[in-house]
């Protein structure tokens, strides 16, 4: 075979091939930016891959993805948060400074799990997450009425923090 006939047979082929490789790979990361982060260790009913939910200190924290975990019942007391939570707090009782610039920003509450309240009522915060090379999954998110809501799962589930 000449190599203009390998060409002409074999080149379309890999390119396809590569195609549908790059396809699959891209439809994969669609569905794990829904279903996964950083630090997968515990799965769900409702997703695909393992997510991680970092509960580790954080008794009774729901898993279930979409829960209006606002609701009556799903509260955590100060006493119950892990210790980078109860920091987070005082850092905002103190007005700052806050270690990620991120801090302090607008959360936008668009999944709807807090209360509906206008476009910059609630702020968020990072909350440290042992072992995370970044700023992990954890996060508190306090409304100008002082109510601080914390999520262990980067915004899937929220629970109103007792003061």
């Amino acid at each position: 075979m000449s190599w203009k006939t390998l060409r002409e047979k074999f080149i379309p082929i890999v390119l396809g091939l590569m195609l549908l490789i790059l396809l699959a790979g891209w439809l994969a990361g669609k569905r794990e930016v829904r279903t996964l982060t950083p630090q997968a260790s515990e799965s769900t009913t409702l997703t695909v891959t393992p997510r991680a939910v970092a509960t580790d200190d954080v008794p009774g924290t729901s898993t279930e993805r979409g829960s209006q975990s606002t609701a009556p019942g799903k509260t955590i007391s100060y006493d119950d948060l892990p210790s980078g939570g109860r920091r987070t707090l005082y850092l905002i009782d103190e007005g700052g400074p806050y270690p990620y610039r991120q801090d302090d920003s607008v959360y936008q509450n668009r999944n709807r799990a807090l209360p509906s309240q206008p476009r910059g009522y609630y702020r968020e915060y990072t909350v440290k997450t042992p072992g995370s090379k970044d700023r992990g999954a954890r996060r508190m998110v306090v409304g100008q009425d002082g109510t601080a809501y914390y999520t262990a799962d980067h915004y899937d589930t929220f629970r109103r923090v007792l003061r």
